[in-house]
């Protein structure tokens, strides 16, 4: 039987294959840097894929479909203008990082997968 798709992304997560997705806050979000993962996962051949899409979107519209909600970073902002600058230079790149969390879906709680359903 193919795997449904929380099932496909949690043996992504566990392959320790990809540098393009990996979990964040001690298991309990995923993170996505989205320009790598348009490269390295979407940008494969037929026989390799791991989603049947080449486009983030569909990607983001699955994580949606199965209850994932985009999570927020709030970065501080220093008053000094080079730490200013340092910063924002962090946040740009930074900005390329989609996490998304859901609570059936933890790394701690395998078994917590099988409640991940989609909408």
């Amino acid at each position: 039987l193919p795997l449904c798709f929380p099932q496909k992304l949690w043996k992504m997560l566990e392959s320790g294959k990809f540098q393009s997705i990996w979990w964040s806050e001690g298991g309990k979000c995923v993170a996505i840097n989205k320009d790598l993962f348009k490269v390295e996962v979407l940008g494969r051949g037929v026989g390799q894929r791991v989603f049947n899409t080449r486009h983030i979107k569909s990607v983001i519209r699955q994580l949606n479909l199965y209850g994932f909600t985009k999570m927020q970073r709030d970065i501080h902002r220093s008053a000094s203008l080079p730490e200013f600058l340092s910063e924002e230079a962090a946040a740009s790149a930074h900005s390329q990082i989609l996490y998304y969390y859901n609570p059936s879906f933890n790394r701690a709680h395998p078994w917590l997968l099988e409640t991940c359903k989609r909408r």
